[in-house]
């Protein structure tokens, strides 16, 4: 099976519907598998890198989670993206089953169903990540139950969660109080907010500077007339110290002063000696032009 991860990438399970609602009526039709069936797939599958298998096992399946992705509904996110996750988390279940285990694959699926499922949720739920590490992405979901049935939790509830989970008061508190938040608007987008109501979305408050038009017309007149002394001063030098600024300074693919020794026939350091000299020269002659 070392081909199998992107093996399975391969196998075409796409359905021949064209709305949600048809996906699941089509997925519900698919015959299910008996166990022995499901067996010899899995062999098939695990000793010959079989692909047809590995569909039928997948196809077969469809229909659970479907099953669990509706239990995620009450997040506000799209059902068709919560199955699309899940299957994810049911070809990977595929690629990892060993029939050897003597357990049916629907059992062996439904972690790596939810856990794909899980990822999802916790990426799209919020704008800004809710739960990062493993406890409190345990605590989230675990959490998140609880708070059907709740208000804002007492001490003693709240201790009460953190010895079950096994995670510190504190922890739980934090994370009821981001499941409390929501994400804000940068712009007021309702057609009943005000003036001054729309005031207090970001976009009334927060200013750009960085495009402001006159500073930008003011950098490029200031660039272009810094590039234009450069260069009046830069003529003033011989040909040779020209080409050396030019060469260590204003080309985009600089020189080191070896290669212009090469080039000259001089030691490096005699280079280094006639850049600063030209230098000096250099900004003396962009004073006197400025000026």
């Amino acid at each position: 099976m070392a081909n199998l991860n992107t093996s399975l990438q391969t196998v075409d399970i796409r359905l021949p519907v064209s709305s949600l609602e048809a996906y699941i009526q089509y997925v519900q039709q698919i015959p299910m598998l008996t166990p022995e069936e499901e067996y010899e797939l899995a062999v098939r599958l695990q000793q010959n890198n079989e692909l047809a298998a590995a569909k039928r096992l997948i196809l077969a399946h469809l229909r659970y989670v479907v099953r669990v992705a509706k239990g995620y509904l009450g997040y506000g996110l799209p059902l068709a993206d919560l199955v699309q996750e899940g299957n994810i988390g049911l070809m990977k279940a595929v690629k990892r089953f060993n029939p050897a285990l003597g357990v049916r694959l629907v059992t062996f699926a439904m972690h790596w169903i939810k856990a794909e499922i899980h990822e999802y949720i916790l990426r799209n739920w919020r704008i800004v990540k809710i739960a990062t590490t493993k406890a409190q992405r345990k605590l989230f979901f675990n959490l998140r139950n609880l708070k059907k049935h709740l208000s804002w939790m007492t001490t003693q509830e709240v201790n009460e969660v953190a010895k079950d989970l096994g995670v510190k008061p504190e922890t739980v508190r934090e994370m009821e109080m981001r499941l409390a938040s929501t994400d804000a608007s940068f712009e007021s987008h309702s057609e009943y907010d005000d003036e001054e109501t729309s005031y207090f979305a970001p976009a009334g408050f927060l200013e750009d500077h960085r495009y402001n038009p006159d500073k930008q017309l003011e950098q490029s007149d200031w660039s272009e007339q810094s590039s234009d002394t450069i260069y009046q001063a830069l003529n003033q030098l011989d040909e040779r110290s020209q080409h050396i600024i030019q060469a260590r300074w204003l080309d985009e693919n600089k020189v080191t002063l070896q290669e212009l020794a090469d080039k000259y026939h001089i030691s490096a350091e005699r280079v280094r000696q006639l850049e600063k000299k030209a230098m000096d020269k250099l900004r003396t002659a962009v004073e006197a032009i400025a000026s």
